[in-house]
């Protein structure tokens, strides 16, 4: 079997994610409602989900860039509605947000087994996650992720087709046994398939908005579309077959 290089995002797509952050948006909605009894949770939602997308142009994937638009959507509503800006009120917000960092990492079904897999198949695997390092490397750590991964490990705080041209550079990859597997159509999907590698998308159970994007990408390369981590190898393994046999045609 021909080895590939085969890379995988961390959030939602090797452990859960998005279902914390949405936790503690709800808890933030909650405490925002008793202050401004005049505006409705979705209302809140919606302006804390702008204010965050909004700074990942400036600040990347950051951490901290989470906790402030709870800050940032407080402040919104108090010019709003005229209330006070309280500093203890502001304290309690970021330490909310900081909240959702320090929440144990759990692994989606069938992790380790599919990794376990492709690496015992003689694949090269790579971690491509964005975040800030401390963030990503806790998680990491967590889920003993280095048993499959070595050192092959790449934080970016602005998960883009830069960042991974960058690193297809760095391991001299060939596009046409490369693949890039992830639940994000904007830092995952089209990256891969402007870079004209292959790509596997698998939806998460919950998606965060900034993630969603059409993909209107012109590649040679394959995009396939599975529900479950677990169908990775399978995947792999039929098209390096079809390969194969195109070869010998």
């Amino acid at each position: 079997m021909e080895k590939q290089n085969i890379l995988f995002n961390l959030d939602d797509t090797l452990a859960y994610c998005n279902r914390y952050f949405n936790q503690v948006i709800g808890e933030f909605a909650d405490q925002m409602t008793i202050w401004f009894d005049s505006i409705t949770k979705e209302e809140i939602k919606q302006k804390q989900l702008q204010i965050d997308v909004a700074a990942i142009s400036q600040h990347g994937l950051k951490s901290e860039r989470f906790p402030e638009s709870f800050i940032g959507t407080y402040k919104y509503f108090c010019d709003l509605t005229g209330k006070e800006k309280k500093k203890d009120e502001i304290q309690y917000l970021r330490k909310l947000g900081l909240k959702v960092f320090e929440i144990p990492v759990e692994p989606i079904p069938y992790m380790n087994e599919t990794l376990q897999l492709l690496k015992e198949e003689g694949h090269e695997l790579y971690l491509h996650t964005g975040g800030d390092e401390a963030n990503q490397r806790r998680k990491i750590a967590q889920l003993e992720l280095a048993t499959y991964f070595e050192n092959r490990v790449f934080i970016s705080e602005h998960k883009d087709t830069t960042a991974l041209s960058d690193i297809l550079k760095t391991i001299n990859a060939d596009p046409k046994v490369t693949w890039m597997i992830g639940n994000s159509l904007r830092t995952d999907i089209v990256p891969a398939l402007e870079m004209d590698i292959h790509a596997i998308y698998i939806p998460a159970e919950t998606e965060w908005q900034y993630n969603v994007v059409e993909v209107n990408v012109e590649h040679s390369s394959a995009f396939l579309t599975v529900n479950s981590l677990q169908e990775v190898p399978a995947i792999i393994y039929q098209s390096i077959n079809e390969q194969t046999m195109s070869t010998y045609r």
